[in-house]
């Protein structure tokens, strides 16, 4: 089982779109405006450089995701992936009010899962509940 954040990943790619457009026609428009400033084709790249560097970083946005399977669930947020064997995992939690799922570990830990948030709807629901299965059924062999 696959969980990827839907709302989330169209805005992220929507916002990292936009502002590479907007960089790339700033610095095409400066380039040839009356500002008194002078803009050189250096000043160009930085500019398109720099949107470049600013959509990554929106489009990191996009990157969660959840992999669960018989024997454990591997949790990819933002930078890092973290794999964890179902023995490992105490609880499957999405409390009252939070954003996003979590995995409740032993010694009062846990782990956010980006992927399952709240602003998804039906799909977080449709997804912590294959989860907590694939998690029930490992407590059960």
């Amino acid at each position: 089982m696959v969980v990827r954040p839907r709302k989330v990943s169209i805005a992220a790619w929507v916002g990292a779109t936009a502002v590479l457009v907007l960089f790339v026609v700033v610095a095409v428009v400066l380039r040839s405006s009356d500002t008194g400033v002078r803009f050189r084709a250096a000043d160009q790249v930085s500019l398109v450089i720099l949107g470049v560097l600013i959509a990554a970083g929106l489009l990191l946005l996009a990157r969660p995701r959840v992999i669960a399977d018989a024997e454990g669930i591997e949790v990819r947020n933002v930078l890092f992936n973290r794999r964890f064997p179902w023995a490992l995992v105490r609880r499957v939690a999405f409390p009252d009010g939070a954003s996003w799922a979590r995995l409740d570990l032993p010694d009062d830990e846990y782990i956010a899962m980006l992927a399952i948030q709240a602003v998804d709807g039906a799909r977080a629901v449709d997804a912590i509940r294959k989860v907590r299965a694939l998690h029930a059924a490992s407590k059960g062999a």
